[in-house]
């Protein structure tokens, strides 16, 4: 079976959302230090052009959490496969994902740094997915709202493939 990626958010649809968020986070927490939390792998492309776009001091870290069970699809049990390096505590924290779907990896995710005791905790996403949703999950900062496609590039992958296209892409099958 042959496979295409179909552009669905061209690299300068992207770009100029990316920039809007760096604006509007950057107002958020004026005055303040932001401390992104990256989710590994696919989070990492849109952090970095992300911290690029805030003005207010940045610090980074990331994790790596898989979900795992026999089923090819989220069990929301989360597994924490690299944990962050430094402490959350008192820190304003804005975990940085790169798509949203069912929730249930983010909800335990979330729940877990909230335990963590850091000043504010929230979530921004490049894409959502609301139609997966099984479990809510607050988003603050959502650049995209996509239709239930199963999408590449960015950091989003197929098969560890396509995570360097510049764009958002919808992967097509052909008989």
């Amino acid at each position: 079976m042959a496979e295409r990626v179909e552009v669905m958010l061209t690299e300068e649809e992207v770009d100029r959302r990316i920039q809007e968020i760096g604006d509007q986070i950057s107002k958020d927490y004026a005055g303040k230090q932001v401390h992104l939390v990256c989710v590994l792998k696919g989070g990492s492309f849109f952090m970095c052009e992300l911290a690029k776009r805030i003005t207010v001091p940045v610090s980074l870290d990331f994790m790596s959490v898989s979900s795992y069970g026999a089923d090819t699809k989220s069990s929301g049990v989360v597994k924490i496969v690299k944990d962050l390096d430094e402490p959350l505590e008192g820190k304003d924290v804005l975990v940085v994902e790169d798509i949203v779907d069912s929730g249930r990896t983010l909800s335990y995710l979330l729940a877990m740094l909230s335990d963590r005791k850091p000043a504010s905790l929230r979530l921004c996403t490049l894409l959502d997915k609301p139609d997966r949703r099984v479990v809510d999950v607050n988003v603050d900062y959502t650049g995209f709202r996509i239709p239930d496609e199963f999408v590449v590039g960015y950091g989003l992958d197929y098969d560890q493939r396509y995570r360097n296209l510049p764009y958002i892409g919808v992967v097509r099958f052909d008989d």
